[in-house]
């Protein structure tokens, strides 16, 4: 797809194909064609929810692109929706360098395993090689270095009428604010070679260096752990996500109180808070905004000369917080692993022996038979349990077990922290379940009877206010926009927003 500007100069032009994110905001895959020999992807992601719809598994993985030409992969983070595809990459023959933030490097053969095992084989042998083949064109890289890419040079007779190409691009990567290891991309591509054919015939000059910004999935502000995202200095393309192209967050004071407040309605009848939640980001930004309640209520508690106060602080000294999920518990070691990029607010809790990711009431589910031990001591016990399990949208993982065993009971309340795309059992029990109405969980038909509840603010993703001051603190701001990763009617609201901040650039939503 051809990026064309509303300026008299048409040649100032980048092309940018899309692979995934465009009609959804799942499977993220976007190419940047750095001349006619050269191309660059960025994520290699799974599509989930209705955009699997009238394909089959197979064809949901197929790699239906040119890769020959790719020069490397640029992951911007490894939620499973942005690597997902990464396995099927290698298996066409992709052979060329991976590059990665360090930690995102240390976390995706945790999450590509965990992809093969739990969607393609258990083939322990398999696996490994696969798993050998990433390490081998793995290359973790520090934040902000910039480092080179692989640019084969243009013909002369490969040049574009309509694009600008280029024999020379770095890139560096910047911190997102969105999980552990996110990252923004910057991408400096020089020694642009353009034919004027639009206006003066056929001649070759030179160009100025062009700065495209890939957005990744950036941070929400004040997230818990992580440091929000600076915008970057200058961006003559953007592409940018728009998952809450249409919506801000409640501030993290407010959106605390409404945890601590749906959570202490939930277990006053004793009954169990189901709270679904992606392994890596949310579960470890839940347990740290769990810790901190809990810490407050210990210090009322120690406090207090009032006994209602005293026993209503106490009640959370009771209530067992039980993470379900391995693969959260693994990300958790890595998130403690890599402590250094948390913000100073909790580098602080760290300075005062308080563990904001392992501490007292906090218990890990590890085994498949202790999973199902665990519903089944939840079901015939009368003491309040917050779960937090995968995955996030209710559409796999071991929070589909808690759902079958407890949506239809009174007592139970299911809490989302995260966006619910279109066509997941979390967007269905999130619409339908206030209303009494029913899901369908692996095929079976569930009547919604526990309470359902949704907190916004705890979104890992930037607000529409966040992706607005993003492209405003640019002192550099883009020529040209493309909006990818959202609802039609996120991309559509942040597409005005952009028209109104910016009237002389050409703002676009991304097409595949």
């Amino acid at each position: 797809m051809t990026i064309h500007f509303n300026r008299i100069d048409p040649i100032d032009t980048v092309q940018i194909l899309h692979h995934g994110a465009v009609n959804g905001v799942t499977g993220s895959c976007h190419e940047l064609c750095i001349n006619g020999n050269t191309g660059l992807l960025i994520d290699c992601g799974l599509f989930q929810g209705a955009e699997t719809a009238g394909r089959t598994s197979a064809e949901q993985l197929e790699i239906e692109f040119e890769i020959n030409h790719l020069c490397a992969l640029l992951v911007t983070h490894c939620h499973i929706d942005h690597v997902g595809r990464i396995p099927y990459l290698l298996a066409a023959g992709f052979n060329q360098p991976i590059y990665a933030t360090r930690a995102t490097a240390a976390l995706l053969p945790i999450v590509i395993k965990d992809a093969l095992k739990v969607g393609v084989t258990k083939n322990k042998r398999l696996i490994e090689l696969y798993l050998k083949k990433l390490e081998q064109l793995l290359v973790p890289i520090d934040y902000g270095q910039w480092f080179d890419l692989p640019v084969t040079n243009a013909l002369t007779d490969d040049i574009s009428p309509d694009h600008l190409r280029f024999n020379k691009a770095k890139a560096k990567f910047k911190p997102a604010g969105h999980i552990l290891g996110s990252a923004y991309i910057e991408i400096e591509l020089g020694d642009a070679l353009i034919t004027h054919t639009k206006l003066t015939g056929q001649r070759l000059s030179k160009q100025n260096n062009h700065r495209v910004v890939f957005s990744g999935d950036l941070g929400a502000s004040y997230t818990p752990l992580l440091a929000s995202p600076k915008s970057p200095y200058r961006a003559d393309t953007l592409v940018i996500e728009s998952t809450y192209g249409d919506k801000n967050h409640q501030s993290r004071k407010l959106r605390t109180q409404n945890l601590k407040k749906v959570i202490e309605k939930a277990v006053s009848d004793k009954g169990v808070v189901l709270i679904p939640a992606f392994s890596i980001g949310r579960t470890q930004e839940l347990l740290y905004e769990l810790e901190q309640i809990i810490h407050q209520q210990r210090k009322i508690q120690s406090k207090s000369t009032n006994s209602a106060s005293s026993e209503h602080a106490k009640m959370w000294d009771q209530i067992e917080i039980i993470v379900d999920s391995p693969l959260a518990a693994k990300f958790t070691e890595q998130y403690i692993e890599f402590k250094q990029l948390w913000d100073s607010e909790a580098k602080k809790k760290l300075h005062q022996n308080r563990h904001p990711l392992d501490f007292e009431q906090l218990y890990t589910v590890n085994s498949h038979q202790e999973h199902l031990a665990t519903i089944d001591y939840l079901a015939k016990r009368n003491k309040p349990a917050i779960i937090i399990a995968a995955s996030g949208m209710c559409s796999g993982g071991r929070i589909m077990n808690y759902l079958k065993q407890f949506i239809s009971i009174t007592t139970a309340d299911i809490i989302f922290v995260g966006y619910q795309a279109h066509g997941t059992p979390g967007r269905d029990i999130q619409t339908y379940g206030p209303h009494g109405g029913y899901v369908f969980l692996e095929e079976v038909k569930k009547y919604v009877k526990a309470g359902v509840h949704t907190i916004s603010g705890y979104s890992a993703h930037a607000d529409q206010d966040n992706l607005i001051n993003f492209v405003k603190r640019m002192h550099h701001k883009p020529k040209h926009i493309r909006i990818v990763h959202g609802d039609d009617e996120a991309k559509q609201a942040l597409a005005e927003k952009y028209r109104g901040l910016l009237p002389n650039a050409d703002v676009e939503i991304g097409k595949s």
